[in-house]
């Protein structure tokens, strides 16, 4: 929490009056000032459209500098957990703050493992939707629902019912997005696995059908597996803040998560994977990349190379390097003669790495163009991008309520507004308009 008993303070003069204003200096990032008082103490208000500027709370999970290219979990390099861990190591981190030793993750597995399973009668759920209806509207309806299901686990002043609705959470949404992908082809759903790892358990349920034997490729699984360690948290973005809003007023934790599902459905959060691959169709073969990349220099046009540069990230994506060499196993595996779409994908990123002006601008392929290419490469079609996004995120969010709920400075979220609508006005009757 916040130390209060800091000695830095910053002047703050309106209309005549100082006002001073505590600065608190945070264990990596820049200092931040303490307006908690403003308001109280000299009647106005911030404004921070979008709280560029705004620290929301204060956190010990995950740290991003982005003109360093740099992301942390508890205070370890992604690029080291995303090469040496794997996904549910990672999702023991977020959730409890160290790396467990070889017996607590063992606990930990199994658990996860033993609640993949739904609620039988959450079937009925899915056979309610429109067979093309997005995977993602069927999320947030069925994640929404387990508040129905699961009474046990609802009480958010429980510690142990938290505990045991962050397992379920954590465990249920790969098959609830298995079973939104596989209502949306028509093909019967597929129970979880307890003989498999997280990341093939998924593919499996997607993949597999009742009249063949599916086996997982390792390579592929590795690279699922490395998906969701990479999209795992990301600190206070749109999705991770409409959960700790959601959270504020006291909701379940199904209803917060399935808050952040609906928000990072937005194409501006979660959909950038898929606004990449749509992009590479839009190019549609390598010799028309030129005309692209020339597009994408000029001011004057509209066109945005997708999946390069990144809003956080300055200099580069620290995510990108382990992801590439994730798509680079995955398309020798699965080849790109017969797939146009991944032959320009790859052909684009040669170029654009070549190119000066994208050098010069630091517009590096992001972990969204990689990911795109591995999950196309593996046969799902882009509405399930931002449901295996979700998959991933769910931990983050989960790890960000939890200690929301443990913070004592904790309070309902109400942002403050300028207000430029009319002053007051009397009421005039119909007939006299």
């Amino acid at each position: 929490m916040a130390d209060s008993s800091t000695s830095k303070t910053a002047r703050l003069d309106i209309e005549g009056k100082s006002y001073e204003l505590p600065i608190y200096s945070p264990t990596a990032g820049p200092d931040v000032i303490d307006i908690r008082k403003l308001y109280a103490q000299a009647g106005v208000f911030t404004y921070d459209p979008g709280y560029t500027s705004t620290a929301s709370c204060d956190s010990t999970i995950t740290f991003i500098d982005g003109d360093k290219g740099e992301l942390l979990h508890r205070g370890y390099p992604i690029d080291q957990l995303a090469s040496k861990s794997h996904y549910l190591e990672v999702c023991y981190l977020l959730l409890y703050g160290e790396l467990p030793s070889a017996t607590e993750l063992e606990v930990f597995e199994n658990t996860i493992t033993r609640h993949t399973m739904i609620h039988e009668q959450m079937h009925n759920f899915f056979r309610g939707f429109r067979r093309d209806a997005h995977p993602m509207a069927t999320m947030v309806g069925v994640v929404g629902a387990m508040s129905a299901f699961y009474h046990d686990s609802t009480d958010i002043n429980n510690p142990h019912q938290r505990e045991v609705a962050s397992h379920r959470l954590i465990a249920k949404m790969p098959t609830i997005a298995a079973m939104a992908y596989k209502y949306s082809i028509g093909q019967p759903f597929v129970y979880p696995r307890n003989d498999l790892d997280y990341a093939a358990n998924f593919l499996h349920m997607c993949f597999a059908v009742p009249a063949e034997e599916y086996v997982v490729d390792p390579i592929l699984a590795r690279a699922m597996d490395r998906i969701f360690t990479l999209h795992a948290d990301h600190e206070q973005n749109a999705s991770t803040s409409t959960v700790r809003l959601a959270s504020s007023s006291g909701a379940n934790p199904f209803a917060c998560i399935a808050a952040g599902i609906a928000c990072l459905w937005g194409p501006a959060h979660g959909g950038a994977n898929q606004a990449c691959l749509e992009m590479l169709k839009e190019i549609g073969t390598p010799d028309r990349i030129p005309e692209f990349l020339a597009r994408a220099k000029d001011k004057n046009d509209p066109f945005r190379l997708m999946g390069f540069g990144h809003r956080v990230y300055k200099n580069f994506d620290p995510r990108a390097k382990v992801m590439k060499q994730s798509a680079d196993e995955v398309l020798d595996l699965m080849g790109i003669e017969n797939n146009p779409t991944l032959q320009v994908a790859k052909d684009l990123e040669a170029a654009a790495l070549a190119d000066d002006y994208f050098v010069d601008k630091k517009l590096f392929p992001n972990v969204d163009f990689y990911s795109g290419i591995i999950l196309e490469a593996m046969g799902f079609p882009t509405s399930m991008f931002t449901p295996i996004f979700a998959i991933s995120r769910t931990v983050g969010w989960i790890s960000q309520w939890k200690e929301m709920l443990g913070d004592p400075q904790n309070k309902i979220g109400r942002p403050r507004q300028l207000y430029l609508g009319p002053t007051q006005r009397d009421y005039v009757d119909i007939e006299n308009r």
